[in-house]
C-alpha cells in the first residue's frame, strides 16, 4: 500500500516497517486520528508525540517536521481531514459562526478522546468504498461533519476554526531566527511574516544585512557546525534537520565555509 492515498480533504496514510522523516507547510487545519504507530512532530521549540488512538489537531499555517514510526511488526496508519478555508467560510455563514478573538495556540494540539471522536474517525475507515466512483457529496459532507464533531467536543476550537484572517506582518527577525532550519520556499517565509515577496526580501537585507539565500545557508551551517562539533552529531543525522535537502550540497557548502568536510570536525 503507498504511503499516502489523496482523497479531496481526506487522507489515509498507510505504509509497513519503514520510519519515515521530513517536514512540511500545513496549509489548512486538520483533523487526524493515529490509528497505529507513532508520530512524532516538532515546531522547532518543543516536540509532540501521539501514538495509537490519539486525536490531534494541526493548525494551519505552521511548519511542522516530523517522523512517522510504524509500530514493531506491523503497519503506520493515520487519517486525516483538511478543513480547507472556504468550506470553513461557508460553515461559518450556513450556521452563524464566528470568531470572537485571534488565539495564540501550538500548532499542533492533543485532543481528549470522546466517543463522537471515535464513531467519526471509524466512518471513514471502509476507504475502498469511498475512493471509487463520484462521491464528491459524502466527501463533502463528511468534511462538514468532521467540523461540527470538533465543535461539539472541543468548543475553544472555535475561535481557531473560523479565524479567517491571512498572516499579518510579524517581526521578521524573531520568526526567521526561530525557523530558518525549515526548507521552504522563500515565498512561504514571506506569506508567513505577513509580506510579499519583494516586500520579504527587502525587509530582510535591512534586517539582516544579507540576501535571504545568503543568511539562510549561514546559519544553516553554523547551526550543523555547532551540533556536529559539540554534540558530536553525524552529518548524515544533521542535514535534513538544518534544512538542507542533499547531503552532498550540505558536505560542499560546510567545507567551502569551515575549509574541512562536516565528516572531519
Amino acid at each position: 500500500m503507498s504511503e499516502q492515498k489523496p482523497l479531496k480533504q481526506i487522507t489515509y496514510s498507510c505504509y509497513y516497517n519503514q520510519t519515515r522523516q521530513g517536514e512540511q507547510f500545513v496549509p489548512e487545519h486538520v483533523f487526524s486520528y493515529q490509528l497505529s504507530g507513532t508520530l512524532t512532530m516538532s515546531d522547532g521549540e518543543k516536540q509532540y508525540t501521539f501514538h495509537e488512538d490519539c486525536f490531534r489537531f494541526s493548525r494551519r499555517n505552521s511548519l511542522i517536521k516530523f517522523t512517522k514510526q510504524p509500530p514493531a511488526n506491523g503497519e503506520y496508519k493515520n487519517i486525516s481531514v483538511f478543513l480547507d478555508q472556504q468550506t470553513l467560510r461557508n460553515f461559518a455563514a450556513e450556521y452563524g459562526y464566528t470568531s470572537g478573538q485571534h488565539l495564540q495556540t501550538p500548532p499542533v494540539m492533543l485532543l481528549h478522546s470522546h466517543p463522537l471522536l471515535k464513531s467519526y474517525m471509524d466512518s471513514l475507515q471502509p476507504y475502498d468504498a469511498l475512493m471509487h466512483g463520484n462521491n464528491e457529496v459524502l466527501l463533502s459532507l463528511k468534511v462538514k461533519e468532521a467540523i461540527a464533531v470538533l465543535l461539539q467536543t472541543n468548543p475553544a476550537l472555535k475561535d481557531i476554526l473560523f479565524d479567517l484572517t491571512e498572516p499579518g506582518k510579524i517581526d521578521l527577525e524573531a520568526f526567521m531566527t526561530k525557523n530558518f532550519h525549515f526548507n521552504v520556499p522563500l515565498d512561504r517565509f514571506a506569506y508567513l511574516t505577513g509580506r510579499s515577496l519583494s516586500t520579504f526580501k527587502r525587509d530582510f537585507e535591512k534586517t539582516f544585512n544579507a540576501t535571504p539565500g545568503k543568511w539562510l545557508q549561514q546559519k544553516r551551517l553554523q547551526e550543523a557546525y555547532y551540533r556536529i562539533k559539540e554534540k558530536g552529531a553525524a552529518p548524515s543525522d544533521v542535514y535534513i534537520d538544518v534544512g538542507f535537502e542533499d547531503l552532498s550540497h550540505f558536505s560542499f557548502a560546510f567545507k567551502k565555509m569551515y575549509g574541512a568536510a562536516p565528516s572531519k570536525i
